[in-house]
């Protein structure tokens, strides 16, 4: 008799009743997101969302701490057998946004909303944090949860690593994982790739100074403004010019700000953008090159230039061994439908970057589109009408749980 030669391999039956637990406390995981989502509060100090969190934790086997800097919040989970550790994280603060959601628990603050969903990560985490309480006899080490704070531009996972949350275990974690819910995928779905999956994001500002005077007369005065449309232009043929085809880069001028009224030559005009790139070394070139582009055209045009590259987010690389683990894991616990293999990053940027410098694990992406939504019409994260399907939390908490109970497995 002759047959295949290779068959499908069976889902792990140590992940069977694990997306069952995470529905069983659905309503728990929904009641603290919606709290949290109409209490929205932005940067390092989130200090209503940490109570809430410790509050939903109160009464677990939990060594519980909090930041010196920030309202971070780490805890720690001790299995019975003792092993290694393992990191999971979510982050905690909103935006500084109206919300326009039409949700019934929208947000109660003026001009802040957790369009990013970091509402839908703390819920997770913190049933995630239950479930796995009840599985600590199965657990050959420790699970390190890392509530943080100030992921929207403010550097977080940075205050939170240097006041030791990588060690809080005892010992270095020997893995991480994180899950960011996003309204352009199906819901339940999970998403990541290896190696490189957000880039990293910098940010630029550039004051062109000239010399003001009567718009009637421009060979009177140095007009900053042509020098500083034109520093528009240049920058994307800085791009293609003077970065390898093959290294991503993207280099976006996002404010151009210059004069008061129609008859008057401003004295100077300014700009701000971005820069996102993939790899370190292309990231240093733009850092090098943008200014020096910038001046020189200012210097043409008769202008003085300061221009400033101001560091934000590394780019976020994935250990491919551990983010092909993750797809594995998701296809036991939720099903193969619900895995997808991102054919190419995204430029969106993600301070868990800094853990992943350190700390080999992956990034993954778990799709929330709301029920009857296309995918790819549905309004995006940091819409200030995104909307995430809640039913998709069950998938993200049974994950959690599962990428814990894989790595820390007797």
């Amino acid at each position: 008799m002759t047959g295949p030669t290779e068959l499908p391999s069976l889902p792990d039956a140590r992940f069977a009743g694990l997306l069952g637990e995470a529905r069983a406390r659905h309503a728990e995981t929904v009641a603290l997101r919606r709290a949290i989502h109409r209490n929205p509060e932005t940067g390092l100090q989130v200090p209503g969302t940490q109570r809430a969190v410790l509050d939903a934790l109160d009464g677990l086997p939990l060594q519980v701490s909090t930041g010196r800097t920030t309202t971070s919040v780490t805890a720690v989970l001790r299995g019975a057998r003792p092993g290694p550790a393992v990191l999971l994280r979510a982050d905690m603060d909103a935006l500084p946004m109206p919300e326009d959601s039409g949700e019934e628990f929208a947000s109660e603050v003026d001009g802040v909303m957790h369009a990013c969903g970091h509402d839908t990560h703390v819920a997770m985490l913190v049933s995630a944090a239950r479930l796995l309480a009840a599985h600590a006899d199965e657990l050959a080490g420790s699970v390190v949860f890392m509530f943080q704070p100030g992921e929207e531009g403010h550097h977080g996972a940075r205050h939170m690593i240097h006041e030791g949350v990588l060690d809080a275990a005892g010992a270095r974690v020997e893995s991480a994982f994180a899950l960011h819910t996003y309204a352009n995928l199906p819901s339940g779905t999970i998403a990541t790739r290896p190696g490189p999956v957000l880039a990293s994001a910098d940010t630029f500002s550039v004051e062109v100074i000239g010399a003001g005077g009567h718009a009637s007369m421009p060979h009177n005065a140095i007009d900053p403004v042509p020098a500083a449309a034109e520093i528009v232009t240049a920058l994307q043929t800085m791009v293609t010019r003077r970065v390898n085809v093959f290294e991503p880069a993207v280099v976006t001028t996002t404010r151009i700000a210059a004069g008061t009224t129609d008859n008057v030559i401003p004295e100077s005009a300014e700009l701000e953008g971005t820069i996102r790139t993939l790899s370190e070394d292309t990231r240093a070139r733009l850092r090098t090159e943008l200014p020096r582009l910038c001046e020189s055209i200012g210097a043409a045009h008769g202008c003085r230039v300061g221009a400033d590259v101001r560091p934000g987010f590394p780019a976020t690389h994935t250990e491919p061994a551990r983010s092909e683990r993750a797809l594995e894991l998701a296809a036991d616990v939720l099903g193969a439908e619900h895995t997808h293999r991102m054919p190419d990053p995204v430029m969106g940027a993600e301070d868990f970057s800094y853990v992943l410098q350190r700390v080999p694990g992956t990034f993954a992406f778990l799709g929330a589109c709301p029920p009857g939504e296309d995918p790819e019409q549905a309004a995006p994260n940091h819409s200030n009408r995104v909307r995430y399907d809640e039913t998709a939390l069950d998938h993200g908490v049974a994950l959690y749980a599962a990428w814990a109970l894989d790595v820390l497995r007797p």
